[in-house]
């Protein structure tokens, strides 16, 4: 077996800079430390099936999960026995996030399930990557933001307690605000029909599909009042509205004042 025996005098990010790499790796895989690190690390599985061992506790990590393990943790980590595993990983200094996006326990794993959350949280490992290995100017600002994002999505479940298909539904519909909703290919997407989707949804959110969108929007609008000085009609056609008496219920409805009035009342 190929193992990686780190020093115990081994201290990770010490340097306070981020590490990051990208594995595809045998069985034969295996990293291990006794007297764990001074860092935390972060990892990422795209694929096959690797493992996290620290005392009293295992953990398999599949396809979408996150697993983060905190600093001075003693562990072993490597490929499970007959697989690959495929996975992006980075270290980072301790107090270099804030503490309350990272997890209390000593090794935490979540499953990321949803297809757009699935693709954000790869999109910013890659940016950890890229910035890690071009150096640039601020590299290691930029390497932590990135991870912040991932934390901050991971904090953001934590607390939604969303089931991943309504998650999934949240994020097309903030995706495609300005688009006509068609809640047929919003269950299509999720693999369930467009009544268990709309139960499902409105269970979870407390809202409809329907009025969910015309909150976003209003909010949208309401930012937009305040912050520019672009017309009403202009607004409406911004955050989606072709109708502009439509807007001006829908934003009454949500904001409690007309789009004139709110504007009025913040400035």
């Amino acid at each position: 077996m190929r193992k990686l025996n780190v020093p115990a005098e081994y201290n990770g990010s010490a340097a306070g800079i981020v590490l990051s790499g990208h594995f595809d790796e045998p069985d034969t895989y295996a990293a291990v430390r006794p007297a764990g690190m001074g860092d935390w690390l972060i990892a990422y599985t795209l694929g096959g099936e690797g493992y996290f061992r620290i005392p009293g506790e295992e953990i398999s990590c599949k396809p979408g999960d996150v697993t983060v393990l905190r600093p001075g943790t003693p562990h072993r980590y490597g490929t499970a026995k007959g697989m690959r595993w495929h996975f992006m990983w980075a270290h980072f200094p301790d107090h270099a996030i804030q503490a309350n996006l990272l997890p209390e326990v000593k090794l935490f794993n979540e499953t990321v399930a949803g297809d757009s959350a699935r693709k954000r949280i790869y999109r910013a490992f890659s940016r950890v990557l890229t910035d890690s290995r071009e150096r640039s100017s601020y590299w290691n600002e930029l390497c932590l933001a990135s991870l912040s994002e991932v934390l901050i999505l991971l904090a953001r479940r934590r607390k939604q307690h969303f089931d991943s298909r309504v998650e999934e539904t949240l994020n097309r519909i903030s995706q495609g605000m300005r688009e006509p909703i068609k809640i047929d290919e919003l269950a299509a997407a999720v693999q369930l029909s467009p009544s268990r989707l709309s139960h499902l949804f409105k269970e979870s959110t407390g809202l409809s599909i329907i009025d969910t969108l015309n909150q976003m929007r209003t909010r949208q609008a309401a930012l937009l009042l305040e912050h520019t000085d672009r017309s009403l009609a202009d607004i409406a056609y911004d955050v989606g509205y072709q109708n502009y008496n439509h807007f001006i219920n829908q934003f009454r409805k949500w904001q409690a004042v007309s789009p004139s009035g709110y504007r009025k009342e913040r400035r």
